[in-house]
């Protein structure tokens, strides 16, 4: 049975940060009133839902669960592998003030997959924990890394801290689910929601893609390049990677175009080839149009294996879907089709062929590598 809960008496103020960090934003605080909170050996744990989730592009009620990706409405419209995936927490976080010496955090996590032979648990089924330092820039403090799926896991993320109230950033797991998440502080320390983003910056980067996108295989949440953009524009990132199964499908273009991104980022083309690539580009595109006519959409060619250097056959896999999107772009811009952005897949991962795992999927270094490009065509947008 759960300790009875009680509420933490936070005082009402006004917090104004100033972020120097190029997308950083400086906002005021709502009036904060207290949280309710659950006392357990001297930790004040507050849901992470009172402290408000970020990167769904939905409202909370629409879903099926509190750490899901896409809305319940969703099971009956998409394949069953893209909703057993939409459950995933990539890209989901909680933003807050405190001014605690030691962060907590208590978890459950859905899956018994800790970890992939290829990706470590810490970005399997981590928290990753970001703070913003004097400047305004986020940087990385702490990353929690699970222990045992389907138990409440808790304890302390951080501690020793230098005193001082500060803005926190916990990102969730990559791939597993998350049941219930908990942030806690000592007793008698301060917890608090953070600010909502500048006006103007509230609409998110809508990101629909493959494993790549949904993360794999960065060894922490925090170090795929969806949350490097996320920290880098300081504006929201939904993120609807679908391992093995990002294929430009017109169920997930409806979903997607129901929500009011500042942009969206088509990059699928990895779970395609190249006649299906030609073939599902233009409607995905057309739908996106008519439903949001003036947002911007970002077409992404498929990154190139990094050994396909040597080996033709995965060369001419590249070839033949970068071939086929390019076309299919020059003709919807051929046809009058505003707001199209286009970003080649020949520097995604760099030139050395040491950004990957496995000649795909990305390791810190390749999605440092995704971030710059994806930079080149999405500063001129954001910044």
């Amino acid at each position: 049975m759960r300790p009875r809960a009680y509420l933490m008496p936070v005082l009402q103020m006004l917090l104004v940060l100033a972020v120097a960090a190029p997308g950083g934003f400086a906002a005021a605080a709502d009036t904060l009133h207290s949280l309710p909170i659950t006392e357990r050996d001297g930790v004040g744990f507050v849901d992470a839902r009172d402290l408000g989730v970020e990167g769904r592009g939905w409202p909370a009620a629409d879903f099926a669960a509190p750490f899901d990706r896409l809305p319940a409405k969703a099971r009956e419209k998409v394949r069953p592998d893209v909703w057993n995936l939409s459950r995933h927490s990539a890209g989901l976080g909680v933003r807050f003030v405190t001014d605690a010496p030691a962060i907590h955090a208590a978890w459950t996590l859905t899956s018994d997959s800790l970890a992939m032979p290829h990706m470590p648990a810490t970005g399997v089924s981590g928290l990753d924990l970001y703070a913003r330092d004097d400047a305004g820039h986020w940087r990385w403090v702490a990353c929690a890394t699970p222990n045992k799926a389907g138990v409440e896991q808790g304890g302390v993320v951080v501690d020793g801290l230098a005193p001082g109230k500060r803005e926190w950033l916990l990102y969730l797991p990559l791939y597993n689910g998350v049941a219930s998440l908990e942030v806690g502080v000592p007793t008698g320390a301060t917890l608090e929601r953070a600010p909502p983003a500048l006006r103007g910056r509230d609409k998110p980067i809508v990101f629909y893609g493959t494993s790549i996108t949904h993360g794999a295989c960065a060894s922490r949440p925090g170090t795929c390049h969806t949350a490097l953009l996320h920290r880098r524009y300081g504006r929201p990132v939904v993120n609807l990677g679908f391992s093995g199964n990002g294929r430009m499908e017109p169920e997930v273009g409806e979903l997607l175009a129901e929500i009011d991104a500042a942009a969206y980022v088509i990059d699928c083309c990895p779970n395609l080839d190249g006649p299906t690539t030609a073939a599902r580009i233009r409607p995905l595109v057309e739908l996106l149009r008519k439903a949001r006519p003036d947002t911007p959409i970002v077409l992404v060619e498929d990154r190139r294996y990094a050994d396909s250097w040597l080996r033709p056959g995965k060369k001419a896999h590249n070839d033949a879907n970068h071939a086929a999107l390019k076309l299919a772009y020059d003709d919807l811009v051929a046809a009058g089709v505003p707001g199209l952005h286009y970003l080649g897949g020949d520097d995604l991962l760099g030139a050395d062929s040491e950004g990957t795992v496995d000649s795909s999927h990305p390791t810190d270094s390749g999605f440092v590598d995704h971030a710059k490009a994806f930079a080149k065509v999405l500063d001129p947008l954001f910044r």
